[in-house]
């Protein structure tokens, strides 16, 4: 019964990040979502930006302490350890919902693009973000990344293991190309206002610190493997010249840009 629970429990915080996931395009985008970025009511702008990088800074705080190896042994001492990484992804929809809600709106526009073309464009690479996201989460392990493979497995009665390190796809020309994604969906605003601005911001300076944290983890975990995959491959912005070959699955490790 308890390996059931567990596996329901994992379906269920998947269902909810992926509909978390779909409406953060809805909010970024202003687009087919009750509240965008831009909807609400204006409060004053000091008081607005102050709750907004609060919100912000909230996301960034749960994210890197649950993602770090002290607090994943600590959890598991209450929790099974397959549920572990559906329990953070369960925390994480929580902080973005919180976000979606509680965001103030600074409509005031920074700038506007109004060609045609030039917003076409835009829109083009919003897209192309989101989808680059999306894409590179099947490229490591889609259901391991989101927790169901762990459930599965547990409700299998099977061990589980880390998915080996490995480098292929996008990985091979930028280290972290979900978080390339996100700042190009971020970024890619025909009509920019302050507010999406101050989202932009914020998360993009998350971004920068989490990378630090992740992949210092990323070298304790991997070791020699990882230090050459960073030596040789840039963390966002391709460089030509700069690739790395494709390095199939071994026995240890884990996945590249994790």
């Amino acid at each position: 019964m308890g390996r059931i629970i567990a596996f329901v429990y994992g379906v269920v915080c998947y269902a909810i990040f992926f509909l978390t996931f779909l409406y953060l395009i809805g909010f970024v985008g202003n687009v087919a979502v009750p509240k965008g970025v831009d909807d609400g009511d204006v409060t004053a702008m000091p008081v607005a930006l102050a709750i907004n990088f609060a919100l912000i800074a909230l996301f960034g705080l749960q994210h890197s302490v649950m993602a770090r190896s002290g607090f994943k042994q600590r959890l598991t001492r209450v929790l099974p350890e397959s549920m572990e990484r559906s329990t953070f992804v369960l925390a994480t929809s929580l902080v973005l919902i919180l976000l979606y809600w509680q965001w103030r709106p600074l409509p005031q526009a920074i700038w506007t693009v109004t060609d045609p073309v030039g917003a076409s464009v835009l829109w083009g690479l919003f897209a192309l973000g989101f989808g680059l996201v999306l894409a590179s989460t099947f490229v490591i392990d889609h259901f391991d990344l989101f927790g169901l493979r762990q459930v599965w497995l547990n409700l299998l009665g099977r061990a589980y293991r880390h998915p080996p390190f490995k480098v292929t796809w996008f990985y091979r020309v930028v280290r972290h190309p979900i978080y390339l994604g996100l700042l190009l969906a971020f970024w890619s605003a025909p009509t920019m206002t302050l507010g999406r601005l101050a989202f932009a911001f914020g998360m993009s300076v998350y971004i920068m610190i989490g990378i630090g944290y992740e992949e210092r983890d990323l070298v304790r975990f991997l070791g020699e493997d990882y230090r050459r995959y960073r030596e040789r491959v840039p963390a966002l912005l391709p460089r030509p010249g700069r690739s790395h070959e494709v390095v199939r699955p071994s026995r240890t490790g884990a996945v590249a840009g994790r």
